[in-house]
């Protein structure tokens, strides 16, 4: 049972700005993360002195502390309110920007990158939420498809935003930047958004605490194989307790009267096979954007600010064509497009692979394939798991697709880089291959030889494209698992 503790939302206060106000912030928190890619080369250098590892935890911390508490934040917003909740994360994520600015030394970066986390994790599920109720139900379709391609987008603003200041400035002004940002998104947001109302619902803590522990163990595991090995302990026991709280969240979930997240809701095979679409769909954007702004550098000899402009033909169909996508699902149905889309990433991923030697024109066009099944997917499955869950839990319906989006990253990033380092490393010259240890990357193998350069380069090109191969390859199976079980679920609900 609910009661309504705020005034409730009006669907005509200014939508417009409404929409974009929570596309920004999207854009915003989703950015963040392609921005911290750019500044490691500057990070490794720094009075931080990080080694290789706290450098991957560095850049890890943000997603993993976001990709845990993002549905518990959206239950928050619909407890206490998805404005309140959103302006809260806003705050929170400044103060965690200015505190990794002025971060002395690597604990004090981690804890400055985990409170980004928290506030990002408080603002992506309660965008959502707010767009859900503050969008007459005829225009929803297209404002949830707006707010997906920001998703999408979001990534390609980290790389050009960030590339331009870190060309011309420290990595310390990369984090105030991004503060001054998001306090003029919190200004925006409290001017232009609506109160929505509150749900009294219990927060489950016991199960939030438990989907929390299990995600941190999923995502260490995740983060430690490409570093440790997957076949190590610290992966394998990361990964069983994983598993092990994963069930008994399952259980708890099921014996609790007001769960956070309903574990029978995946009985739905159509917010099940969302879910997944969600995570596929970011394994390959992320996994590109792992290797792109490297390929372009080291393969092209592209500047830092050329690399994150060297992926605008990417955001192209997501700035033109999003408008277009629910009009298009209308006409030929969910599974035809959401086939479409996986089928274009595919591509687009493969050709990639294929145009790494070619003039920048080709890579470009590639990137513009997957950037056409990105505008397609994206719609589809944040719709789909909008309407997989009731109204009043449209914050939990935001935390779940943010959820999927960064495990998505997560398993794109390190799958991605697991096979890219085996590739680079299989690929250089005896030389370097029978040092011990055998360098594991490009700065580390130069390090070593500089005579090599070209040899090095080539070998780091190799890696890349069978990396990218096999993004496209994964990407195209459960993709077509995913297009299944929509298609199955349609038929089902059309022969009621």
């Amino acid at each position: 049972m609910t009661s309504t503790l705020e005034r409730p939302v009006r669907q005509d206060r200014r939508p417009g700005l409404v929409l974009a106000g929570m596309s920004v912030c999207t854009a915003l928190v989703v950015g963040f993360v392609a921005a911290i890619n750019l500044a490691v080369p500057k990070l490794a250098a720094s009075s931080l002195h990080p080694t290789s590892a706290e450098l991957l935890w560095i850049v890890d911390a943000y997603v993993v502390v976001f990709a845990c508490l993002v549905i518990p934040a959206g239950a928050a917003g619909d407890k206490f309110g998805r404005k309140g909740t959103l302006l809260t994360g806003l705050g929170v994520f400044a103060a965690g920007a200015v505190l990794s600015s002025v971060a002395p030394n690597v604990p004090g970066m981690l804890a400055g990158r985990a409170v980004t986390g928290l506030g990002a994790a408080c603002v992506l599920p309660n965008c959502v939420g707010i767009l859900i109720h503050a969008t007459a139900p005829r225009r929803r379709g297209h404002a949830l498809a707006v707010w997906a391609a920001a998703t999408g987008i979001g990534g390609v603003v980290g790389n050009v935003g960030g590339g331009t200041l870190l060309s011309v400035a420290s990595w310390r002004t990369l984090f105030v930047a991004v503060a001054l940002v998001a306090v003029c998104c919190l200004v925006w947001v409290a001017t232009c958004a609506p109160v929505s109302a509150r749900h009294a619902r219990s927060l489950d803590l016991p199960g939030a605490v438990l989907f929390v522990a299990a995600v941190v163990a999923l995502l260490t595991g995740i983060i430690e194989g490409p570093e440790q090995g997957w076949g190590s302990p610290v992966v394998l026991v990361a990964f069983a307790c994983g598993l092990a709280l994963g069930l008994v969240w399952v259980l708890v979930e099921l014996r609790t009267p007001h769960p956070m997240l309903d574990p029978r809701l995946f009985r739905n095979p159509l917010l099940s096979s969302a879910a997944i679409g969600m995570t596929v769909l970011f394994f390959g954007n992320f996994g590109l954007f792992y290797v792109n702004a490297s390929l372009l550098q080291y393969g092209r000899g592209f500047s830092v600010l050329q690399a994150g402009l060297g992926i605008i033909p990417l955001t192209l169909p997501l700035l033109v064509g999003t408008r277009y996508v629910p009009g298009l699902i209308h006409r030929v149905g969910l599974p035809v497009t959401l086939a479409a889309a996986f089928l274009l990433t595919s591509t687009g991923l493969f050709g990639l692979s294929c145009a790494t030697a070619l003039p920048y024109p080709a890579y470009a066009a590639a990137l513009f394939v997957v950037g056409l099944g990105i505008m397609l997917a994206g719609p589809c499955l944040t719709a789909e798991i909008a309407a997989g869950l009731p109204v009043e839990q449209a914050g939990i319906a935001g935390g779940l697709q943010s959820a999927t989006r960064e495990l998505g990253s997560a398993l794109g990033v390190a799958v991605v880089g697991t096979i890219l380092t085996a590739g680079f490393t299989g690929h250089l010259p005896d030389s370097l291959s029978r040092h011990t240890p055998v360098p594991r990357t490009v700065a580390e193998a130069l390090a070593l030889e500089p005579a090599q350069h070209s040899a090095v380069t080539e070998a780091f090109t190799d890696g890349a494209d069978t990396a990218l191969r096999t993004a496209a390859l994964l990407t195209l199976l459960v993709g077509a698992l995913v297009v299944a079980g929509a298609a199955r679920a349609h038929r089902s609900a059309t022969s009621r």
